[in-house]
């Protein structure tokens, strides 16, 4: 009995090894590669497959997902023969698993060196100032040659990045001295700006005061003239709708002579000849005895009637001293 049990335990085990081999389940976005006899067969997808044991056989299972690959810094001489090392990233995606493991031993090492030889030739025909500014302009070169070249290993190159451009240590700090001296340039012209300007709207608020201010000058000097020709007409007006006589007249005369005379400057008082017709006109207002121009006095103090004279000849009396 003994070889029997052993026998069926070795069919037992083969059975489950068996199912264990046809039953072949494939994890979400991955793909198995299928060999009958070393030839292939099919691609499994994901989900739950059959497969026949012991005559198929799975020899590679790939991952579908988008990846990313940074490759390490890689030594790249320019234009101007400066050698720079430039760090890149790859995301790639596999999108056929068969031509991904028949079409290229390792697409990874492949999808390398062409990165290597793509940037080369690229930066090859730029200066170290463009390859500095022109990331854009690389990646997208670089994702082009990649895309083309892949295609037909069944890879799919999504985006291609510059992670780093590192120029020489000499040419850093050359670098860093030129930006140096750039922004000290710019912060020097920025002040100069500044301080221009500022003298420039002080010049203009200056300007606009004094406009302002010879405007209210010039409007207080015409409404002043107005005013002082409205006063005019008005004792102008007065003077000739009250109708003075020659007596009134004298006498204003006589009191404005006291307000000539006025002020420490005048050391020399001319008397002008209308001064003897204006006491007489006083004279004649008062009637003051022996004043010029009045009547004489009569006996009993009455004032005694005046002659009729005839007029004196006009003469210019002669200046005196104030002093």
């Amino acid at each position: 009995m003994q070889p029997i049990i052993i026998v069926l335990i070795i069919l037992v085990v083969l059975v489950f090894i068996a199912l264990i081999r046809t039953v072949q389940v494939i994890p979400q976005a991955t793909a198995a590669i299928v060999e009958r006899f070393g030839r292939y067969t099919r691609t499994l997808s994901a989900g739950l497959n059959i497969v026949v044991p012991f005559i198929d056989t799975i020899r590679n299972r790939i991952d579908l997902r988008e990846q990313v690959v940074p490759f390490p810094p890689q030594p790249v001489i320019t234009q101007d023969n400066l050698v720079v090392n430039i760090d890149t990233v790859i995301y790639y995606q596999v999108t056929d698993a068969r031509a991904a493991t028949y079409e290229v031993a390792s697409y990874i090492q492949a999808i390398e060196q062409l990165t290597v030889t793509t940037l080369r030739n690229i930066i090859g025909g730029m200066d170290l100032e463009r390859t500095l500014t022109s990331r854009e302009e690389i990646n997208a070169a670089l994702r082009g040659v990649l895309d083309e070249a892949t295609g037909k290993w069944g890879i799919r190159v999504n985006r291609v990045e510059l992670k780093a451009i590192e120029p020489p240590t000499s040419i850093q700090d050359s670098m860093e001295k030129q930006m140096r001296a750039d922004r000290d340039k710019r912060a020097a012209i920025l002040t100069a700006e500044g301080v221009r300007q500022s003298q420039i709207l002080t010049a203009e608020g200056e300007k606009q005061s004094q406009i302002l201010r010879a405007e209210g000058e010039a409007k207080a000097a015409a409404l002043r003239a107005e005013g002082e020709a409205q006063a005019i007409r008005t004792v102008f007006e007065s003077i000739h709708a009250g109708d003075p006589d020659q007596k009134l007249l004298a006498y204003q005369y006589l009191q404005m002579l006291p307000k000539i005379a006025e002020g420490e400057a005048n050391k020399l008082w001319i008397i002008p000849s209308e001064l003897n017709d204006a006491l007489k006109g006083l004279g004649g207002l008062v009637n003051i005895p022996g004043a010029p121009g009045g009547a004489p006095a009569a006996p009993g103090g009455a004032p005694a009637t005046r002659p009729a004279a005839t007029p004196a000849p006009r003469r210019e009396a002669p200046p005196f001293d104030k002093d």
